[in-house]
């Protein structure tokens, strides 16, 4: 065998990762099956992570061309046992005792922090809680008085609200769960433009999540908007109808019409029975 076709057989080969969550809405990390076979989706893991020894939740199995999987990748050291998640439940409620405790420290000082959640690794040994804050800077005093109290190295992580409203968890304004919660791996930019170019309402209660922030939901059908809108007249466009002249007041993208309004009336036009007026240069 060539050097060429032994290299072309690799490509063509298959490694599975599997996608673990250590947090209800949380990121998804990417590890390696290791010795781990007959994993399933809600099955719960051990792994080495930068932050010490966890217990993830798999969420996904996927097979990825060779070529493709990172060298880096963590194993899964082995499936979580009856102990381990009885131990997890313990640290989760010494997290939340000590998330209380952040809690009081803020307000004793009137720092302007909202702690989020907190975490230990299974060795008890170091303790994450994640905040949200408009300052920049860490709150030092909070981080170091915590690790005095608990006897723990603790590591305070600053999040944006949209990272915050998919750890809490809840229902959108369309009555489903947030897509942030259920299945938004990671955030996409999304601008008041997107919102325009769907002719949604700007008033903000529409337009805005319970983050605070343009709904990520915006980003959906953009693309299949701005398409459809290729072939319509501009807004404000002097146009002829069947039914007279008048000017484009609004654009119906996905129906493929637009509303013209002549003299004192408004008529739904198709756009090939639409011809726009040049303006007078």
């Amino acid at each position: 065998m060539t050097q060429e076709t032994e290299k072309e057989k690799v490509q063509g080969q298959k490694a599975r990762v599997v996608g673990v969550r250590f947090q209800d809405g949380g990121k998804i990390y990417t590890f390696a099956p290791g010795d781990c076979s007959g994993l399933t989706p809600g099955d719960f893991v051990i792994v080495n992570t930068a932050w010490g020894r966890q217990i993830g939740k798999v969420v996904y199995l996927q097979e990825v061309p060779e070529k493709d999987r990172r060298n880096d990748l963590k194993p899964i050291l082995r499936r979580a046992t009856g102990g381990d998640l009885a131990l997890r439940q313990q640290l989760q409620e010494k997290a939340q005792k000590a998330l209380s405790q952040a809690r009081e420290l803020a307000a004793s000082r009137s720092i302007p922090i909202k702690f989020v959640t907190a975490e230990y690794t299974l060795d008890g040994k170091r303790l994450t809680i994640l905040y949200e804050s408009e300052a920049k800077e860490e709150p030092q005093g909070i981080r170091r008085e915590l690790a005095r109290r608990l006897r723990v190295r603790v590591e305070l992580r600053q999040i944006g609200p949209r990272d915050r409203a998919k750890m809490l968890g809840g229902y959108g304004a369309c009555g489903e769960l947030r897509c942030c919660s259920r299945f938004l791996a990671e955030f996409c930019p999304v601008s008041i433009r997107m919102a325009k170019a769907q002719g949604v309402s700007l008033t903000p209660s529409e337009i805005t999540g319970m983050c605070g922030r343009l709904r990520c939901c915006l980003v959906y059908e953009h693309k299949m908007y701005v398409e459809a809108s290729q072939n319509l007249p501009k807004r404000k466009a002097r146009v002829r109808t069947p039914y007279g002249s008048g000017k484009v007041v609004d654009l119906m993208p996905l129906k493929g019409t637009v509303i013209v309004q002549i003299e004192d009336r408004r008529v739904e036009v198709a756009a090939d029975e639409v011809e726009v007026i040049p303006r007078n240069p």
